[in-house]
C-alpha cells in the first residue's frame, strides 16, 4: 500500500499517527492525539480532533467533525476518546462528538455504518455495527444502538435510549423510550407498530422463524391491548415458557428485562399498520 498522501493546504499536528494509503484532501486539520488507520480518505474539509481513532477504510465526505468537544455543561475537557470502525461511510456535515468523564468515557461507531447527511452522533453514543442513519437524524447522548439498525430521516432519539439490534425507526419520529430487537416504531412520538419483517427476510431468516417470530410477538403484545386479559409480567413469563428456545425471541426478552434508563416504547393503538419497509 502507497504511502499517505496529505493535500498542502490541509494541517496534520504532529503527534497524529496517519495509516499508509490514507487521502487528506484540501482544508482538513487533524489534531495530535488522533490515529487514522490504513486506506481511509478524508474528501475535504474535514475536521478531526481529540483522542479520535479512525478504522480502515473509512470514508469522510466533506465539512464532517469528529472528535470535538461534546455539547454537555459538565464537561471541562477532560481527556475521552471517540472510536469509529473499519469501512463506516460518513457523509456531509455529520458531527460526532468524543465521550464525557461522567460518561462511558467513549463515543463509538462500529464497522460497515453509513451515517448521512446533516446527522449528529452525541457524546457517549454506541452505534453497532452494519448501522445505517439516514439524513438529519438527532441523538442525545448516551444513545446505544444495535447492529444493522436502521435510523430513518429525520428520527430524534432521546438521551440514555436503547435501540435493538436489527430495529427500524420510522423518518421524522420522536423515540423517548428503549425499542426491542427487531421491533419497528413509527409516529410523531415513537410508538412499536410490529417487528422489522423486511429486514428478516432480507437477510435470510426462514419463513418458519418468521412465522414463530410472529407469534410469540403477537402474543408478547396482543393486536388490541384493550382485550389484554394478562399483566406484561405473565405474557412475558408465557412468551418465555413457549417460545424462549428460539434464539431471537430470547434476544428480545433479554433486552426487555435489561436495566433501562427510559424504559421500553409504547405499543400503537389499533389500527396502525406495520412498517412494511426498511426505507433504504
Amino acid at each position: 500500500m502507497q504511502a499517505a498522501e496529505i493535500h498542502p493546504s490541509s494541517i496534520v499536528a504532529e503527534g497524529a499517527r496517519i495509516g499508509r494509503g490514507v487521502r487528506i484532501g484540501p482544508w482538513c486539520m487533524i489534531g495530535p492525539d488522533v490515529r487514522i488507520g490504513d486506506g481511509t480518505q478524508l474528501i475535504a474539509n474535514v475536521i478531526v480532533d481529540g483522542q479520535t481513532q479512525i478504522g480502515p477504510g473509512v470514508t469522510c465526505y466533506p465539512f464532517t467533525t469528529i472528535g470535538m468537544a461534546p455539547q454537555d455543561l459538565k464537561y471541562r475537557g477532560e481527556a475521552t476518546r471517540c472510536v469509529i470502525g473499519a469501512r463506516t461511510v460518513i457523509r456531509e456535515n455529520v458531527t460526532i462528538h468524543r465521550g464525557t468523564a461522567t460518561g462511558s468515557g467513549v463515543t463509538q461507531v462500529g464497522d460497515d455504518c453509513l451515517i448521512m447527511a446533516n446527522s449528529h452522533v452525541a457524546h457517549d453514543c454506541t452505534i453497532g455495527n452494519g448501522v445505517i442513519i439516514v439524513n438529519n437524524v438527532v441523538m442525545g447522548g448516551h444513545v446505544t444502538i444495535g447492529d444493522h439498525a436502521r435510523i430513518m430521516g429525520s428520527a430524534a432519539l432521546h438521551q440514555f435510549v436503547r435501540i435493538g439490534r436489527a430495529a427500524l425507526v420510522g423518518g421524522v419520529c420522536g423515540v423517548e423510550a428503549d425499542v426491542i430487537p427487531y421491533g419497528s416504531v413509527l409516529g410523531n412520538r415513537a410508538r412499536l407498530v410490529g417487528l422489522h419483517w423486511i429486514w428478516l427476510k432480507r437477510n435470510g431468516v426462514q419463513p418458519d422463524e418468521v412465522h414463530r417470530l410472529r407469534r410469540a410477538f403477537r402474543a408478547l403484545y396482543p393486536r388490541a391491548m384493550e382485550d389484554e386479559t394478562a399483566a406484561f409480567s405473565q405474557r412475558l413469563d408465557a412468551v418465555r415458557a413457549e417460545y424462549g428456545n428460539e434464539p431471537r425471541v430470547a434476544e428480545i426478552l433479554a433486552f426487555i428485562e435489561a436495566p433501562s434508563h427510559r424504559g421500553l416504547v409504547r405499543v400503537a393503538g389499533g389500527g396502525t399498520a406495520s412498517i412494511e419497509t426498511d426505507g433504504v
